[in-house]
């Protein structure tokens, strides 16, 4: 089957995280086969269902004995968003990994959007909203949050929070993700951004819950997200900014040293240029080009 580029999709993983998803996930899953099907003759979908305390389990136990290409991946306990999508890309086993929420808030027909732009100089395709449709106080929340995270992880991509997203397997291979909770969305892209990674991004609908509840977006879950983003920003772009700083002051007071002893003895100005020269050796910060996925 072709891809509307003219490219041949070979195979395809559909993750889905859910948690407490039992109003969406059979459509879902319904929506998500019949969209691949058009892709590829060779694919999966894998739900990773996280501790759900609903109907949610039961709905999926019923659609693995119907769906033969349905895999799902059971948590005895809610272990967190990002601890959910880590064990559904690790589940994974196509040539392309394609991942959303299990809430129905984006639509799975529109994975074919992605896959047109993902060209042979592409490493991930992720959409952008093109209207949020939550409520107006989530939105007025959520928009400053939005500009705050791509500032201070130095992000370029446009849409932080829209979680539809399409890569090529080995661009998931190479990552070490880490994190548990909903942070780990950025901690993806940050780690994406910092490893040279190409990507496009398209423009995708956006709906309303009509099931369940945000876990994040209450008083205690905010607090919470902006605790975790903190700890995970001292983590990614704060600490290792120390190691760099220390070395280039060590470097600094090397070169003054050789400055000063410009007026001392031939021998002593010998001595400090050696000195230097090995400190810049040592050094582990030595400039390198960024790593690509090529």
């Amino acid at each position: 089957m072709r891809r509307p580029s003219g490219g041949l999709i070979h195979s395809l993983s559909i993750v889905f995280p859910a948690y407490n998803d039992a109003g969406t996930i059979a459509s879902m899953i319904v929506s998500a086969r019949r969209t691949a099907r058009q892709l590829t003759n060779d694919f999966e979908i894998v739900v990773v269902d996280d501790g759900s305390r609903d109907g949610t389990g039961s709905i999926l136990d019923e659609l693995e004995a119907l769906v033969p290409e349905l895999r799902v991946v059971r948590h005895g306990e809610n272990r967190g968003y990002g601890a959910a999508l880590r064990t559904g890309f690790e589940a994974s086993t196509k040539e392309l990994v394609f991942y959303t929420d299990g809430d129905a808030q984006f639509d799975p027909r529109e994975l074919p959007r992605l896959v047109e732009l993902l060209t042979p100089g592409v490493d991930y395709v992720s959409g952008y909203r093109k209207r949020r449709a939550d409520p107006p106080l989530r939105v007025l929340v959520g928009n400053p949050y939005h500009l705050m995270v791509r500032f201070a992880f130095g992000l370029s991509l446009r849409d932080i929070d829209c979680d539809f997203r399409l890569f090529r397997r080995p661009v998931l291979d190479r990552l070490e993700l880490e994190e548990s909770d909903g942070s780990m969305c950025i901690e993806l892209l940050k780690k994406l951004e910092d490893s040279g990674c190409r990507f496009a991004q398209v423009a995708v609908s956006h709906y309303p819950r009509v099931y369940g509840r945000s876990q994040y977006f209450t008083i205690r879950g905010v607090l919470r997200s902006y605790l975790q983003l903190f700890r995970l920003w001292m983590r990614l772009v704060a600490a290792p900014k120390a190691p760099r700083a220390q070395e280039d002051q060590r470097v600094r007071l090397s070169s003054s040293a050789m400055a000063e002893s410009s007026s001392e003895s031939p021998g002593a100005r010998r001595f400090a240029l050696r000195k230097t020269s090995r400190a810049r050796r040592r050094s582990p910060f030595r400039a390198s080009a960024a790593p690509r996925f090529r």
